[in-house]
């Protein structure tokens, strides 16, 4: 693995993308979004995850975080093991009309590695980048509260529900934040 992309030290800022694999625009229902924000809650309430910013769009989230208990590695693979986990279930219980040729998908990446044995949702790795300095916590702060709307989905960031950036303005977010 690149040393490029490793968390060195759980205090630290840390700008982190997980991906759904081929990018499915999982998210544009309601249901498995609510599954993301759950399990943050959790994390946040069990594991010491610290989240600074974050927004939920169509296919990957967005987050910054730091940690002030475990691991942020420890935190973000038990993040995705149970995401995955629940968001199957939603798929084969729920009424999702994609959910056939979705889980074929899920299906066919497990079956491209040894570790996963049924199905995987998300992509491998985190990517965490270092937010070692206040110029990129600023650009990474308005790259991830202004996707949605360079996305077309809202004319202003605040105004998108899953995401942090009312928080930094007058609103109360989905997530508890620590703002930066």
């Amino acid at each position: 693995m690149s040393e490029r992309y490793k968390f060195y030290g759980n205090e630290q800022l840390y700008f982190i993308s997980p991906t759904i694999v081929g990018w499915i625009d999982l998210f544009t229902k309601s249901q498995f979004s609510e599954i993301v924000l759950d399990s943050l809650r959790f994390c946040q309430k069990e594991k010491g995850l610290i989240i600074h910013a974050w927004c939920i769009m169509s296919s990957h989230l967005h987050l910054v975080v730091s940690s002030e208990k475990e691991e942020l590695s420890n935190i973000l693979r038990d993040f995705k093991k149970h995401t995955n986990k629940k968001i199957i279930e939603e798929l084969k219980t729920g009424t999702d009309s994609r959910r056939e040729w979705i889980l074929e998908l899920f299906q066919k990446e497990a079956n491209k590695t040894n570790r996963i044995t049924e199905y995987k949702v998300w992509q491998d790795g985190n990517h965490p980048i270092l937010l070692d300095s206040n110029e990129m916590r600023d650009q990474r702060l308005h790259y991830i509260h202004n996707n949605p709307v360079k996305a077309g989905l809202v004319l202003r960031a605040e105004d998108y529900l899953y995401s942090s950036a009312g928080d930094y303005g007058e609103q109360i977010g989905l997530l508890t934040i620590e703002k930066i």
